[in-house]
């Protein structure tokens, strides 16, 4: 049976707490997310995260720093990156942000390092903020460090009266291990992202669908335990609608998107993006890259497309791969068959990619 787009439900719930009309996250990278951003994706039906520990947070301007940052060159930018986040962050302009978003009716969530975590959490609640993103390479529910504190994601859920969202993981043991402190949701992914060089740099790393079907899988043992049903938010390695719906057919809740939305006309550069860690002064992981300015944020997410590539309409693209399989919800749809078939972007496309167009670009 198939059914019509326009009648399936792709809403976003994190257990009644934090509902959204779009299960579409915008990633907490400096050069797609400023506060425009935020209120702009958050009126469209998602939610944009506001990294606490970029430049947003450490300038009362930060556009002449995006700036610099965007025209650099390539010899210079790590250098650039590094001056650029020296500045510490002012906890005044951490509330600032967040009230400058909620005052425009829009949800917001915020992103912060694990060691900045307890103590953010109160000045991020006071703020207004919906949801606290907990966020680092790969986090555990364990950790063992003789010279810093170890962050308790248990006690941090307890002090917050908001939803508490953790990531990066892609493995099952360490899924359900997190989920049982009581978080309200995971982000997966491991260096997938565009922009990202963790895999290059560490060797570490599991594919996208993988790393989303095992987290799901753990995310189904933890209900069966008894548990509050998890989010599972995949994070990153998306470029086109097809990648947003193989990732909710492998079990994603919603999923997190940054390059796509560095391209949105209303991105803090203008077409640049970066990851978290391009600025870490020891190990950088991640370098910044050029996507140019391609459409607007509604026509991303919204449509209607004005090309036929996929980087557009992401929840229309979304409503039809659930329409076709016949499903009426995400829910449903993270039950369909999925086979590895990687002939299946170029089968039968020989002129496409011989004149470089569709999918043959």
């Amino acid at each position: 049976m198939t059914l019509n787009p326009d009648e399936v439900d792709i809403t976003f719930s994190m257990g009644g707490r934090f509902d959204l009309p779009l299960p579409l996250w915008g990633s907490a990278m400096d050069g797609v997310v400023d506060v425009d951003f935020a209120i702009a994706m958050g009126k469209l039906g998602g939610v944009a995260v506001l990294n606490l520990d970029g430049v947003h947070t450490r300038y009362e301007d930060s556009a002449p720093i995006i700036e610099k940052i965007a025209g650099a060159d390539k010899a210079t930018v790590n250098a650039v990156l590094k001056e650029a986040y020296r500045e510490p962050v002012k906890p005044r302009l951490i509330s600032e942000r967040i009230k400058a978003i909620k005052a425009a009716g829009v949800p917001c969530a915020v992103s912060t390092v694990p060691a900045r975590a307890e103590e953010r959490a109160g000045v991020v609640q006071q703020a207004g903020a919906d949801v606290l993103v907990v966020q680092g390479t790969v986090l555990t529910a364990r950790h063992s460090s003789r010279s810093y504190h170890q962050l308790s994601f248990e006690e941090l859920v307890r002090a917050c009266d908001i939803p508490v969202v953790v990531g990066n993981c892609v493995h099952y043991d360490t899924a359900l291990e997190l989920m049982e402190t009581g978080i309200a949701g995971i982000l997966v992914g491991v260096g997938p992202g565009a922009a990202c060089t963790t895999r290059g740099v560490l060797g570490v790393g599991v594919p996208q669908v993988t790393a989303t079907a095992d987290v799901a899988a753990a995310r189904d043992e933890h209900m069966r335990r008894g548990g509050m049903r998890v989010a599972v938010i995949t994070d990153g390695g998306m470029r086109i609608g097809a990648d947003v719906c193989k990732a909710f057919a492998a079990g994603a809740d919603a999923v997190m998107i940054g390059t796509p939305l560095a391209g949105a006309e209303e991105s803090a550069s203008k077409g640049f993006n970066w990851g978290m860690a391009t600025p870490d002064p020891n190990l950088p992981r991640g370098t910044r890259i050029h996507v140019g300015t391609k459409a607007t944020l509604r026509e991303i997410l919204l449509g209607p497309a004005r090309v036929d590539d996929g980087t557009q309409n992401f929840a229309g693209a979304l409503r039809s791969a659930l329409g076709v399989c016949g499903a009426r919800d995400i829910a449903e749809f993270q039950h369909v068959e999925m086979v590895i078939a990687p002939a299946i972007v170029s089968e039968g496309k020989v002129f496409q990619q011989a004149q470089h167009v569709g999918m043959g670009k």
